[in-house]
This record gives structure tokens, C-alpha cells and sequence, in this order.
């Protein structure tokens, strides 16, 4: 009897503004998985300083991805994560949580990275910040388990491509 695939972990990442919490909601819904939304886990001190247009560095980032690893390992049935994972050293991070942990890389420009954080009304992190991730983006591609989908494609398609992607990762 062949064995029962192992539970899917899969980690929505990218920019600012390339629509990790919907496309990380959908997807959660579709697999029928639950949606772990990175962003309610960063510490106080972290939301303030974005809020106030700092960009968190390596040590501001530590125990968060170290907070969202443990929430992985916590979800031994799977679960989806959305997490900005801009570099390869914080997704080592995460995937000390589930090993065969996928990644979803929703990729867009700048340009419409910052058109979509300006547009996102009551949200602590300023459009002024996108450039800095930019900067601190480690494109995964090559990494085990990575699949990239254009984030500038319409809703739908972008789900479908991801969903078409983990399935053949």
C-alpha cells in the first residue's frame, strides 16, 4: 500500500502589494487547508516601525520568521502562510518548520508593487517601504519546491496558476 502523501505546507510570498493575503486566502480555501496570515505575528515594535516608514532588518525579522516556523511545525495537517520571505536565509528559516515546505513566488514590478500599496486603505506598511524590498529580494528561483506566477495576472488566473503549481512541485 503506497504511503499517504505528506501534508501540504506551502508559503505565499513576494513583495508588498503582490497580493500574498488574497491569493494566500484563496488558496488555503481551495486545498481546504488553514490560512496563516504572516503578518498578525510580527511583534509590536516591528508594525511601528514600518508604520513609520523603517524597513525591518535581518534582526527585526529573526523572531518573527522563527514565530511563523514554529506555527508551521505547530500545523501538522498543512497549512497555507503568507510571509514576504524576501530572502533565501529567512526561508531556510521557515523551512525548519516542515522541511518539504513549497514556496509561492507572486512576482510584479516595482511600479505596480508601490501602485498597490497606495492603494491599500488602513494598512501600516507605506508604499514608501516597497523599494526596500526590492532591494532585499533573493529571487528563490532554483530553490527546492518554488513556484513563481506572475502576480500582475488577473485573480483567478494567478490561484489557478499557483494551484496548478504546487500540484506538479
Amino acid at each position: 500500500m503506497p504511503a499517504a502523501p505528506a501534508p501540504l505546507h506551502a508559503v505565499v510570498m513576494g513583495v508588498a502589494g503582490c497580493g500574498k493575503s488574497e491569493v494566500g486566502a484563496r488558496l488555503a480555501s481551495a486545498l481546504g487547508l488553514p490560512l496563516v496570515e504572516g503578518d498578525t505575528f510580527h511583534p509590536a515594535t516591528n508594525v511601528e516601525k514600518m508604520r513609520a516608514g523603517i524597513p525591518l532588518d535581518d534582526a527585526d525579522r529573526a523572531g518573527w520568521l522563527q514565530s511563523l516556523a514554529d506555527e508551521l511545525g505547530a500545523r501538522r495537517g498543512g497549512a497555507v502562510l503568507t510571509c514576504s520571505a524576501l530572502k533565501r536565509s529567512y526561508r531556510d528559516i521557515l523551512r525548519t518548520g516542515s522541511p518539504s515546505l513549497a514556496f509561492v513566488h507572486l512576482r510584479l514590478s516595482p511600479e505596480q508593487a508601490r501602485e498597490r500599496v497606495a492603494s491599500r486603505p488602513g494598512h501600516f506598511y507605506p508604499p514608501t517601504l516597497v523599494d526596500s524590498q526590492f532591494a532585499a529580494l533573493e529571487d528563490p528561483a532554483g530553490e527546492p519546491r518554488v513556484v513563481t506566477v506572475n502576480a500582475a495576472l488577473p485573480l483567478d488566473a494567478v490561484v489557478q496558476a499557483c494551484l496548478a503549481g504546487l500540484r506538479s512541485s
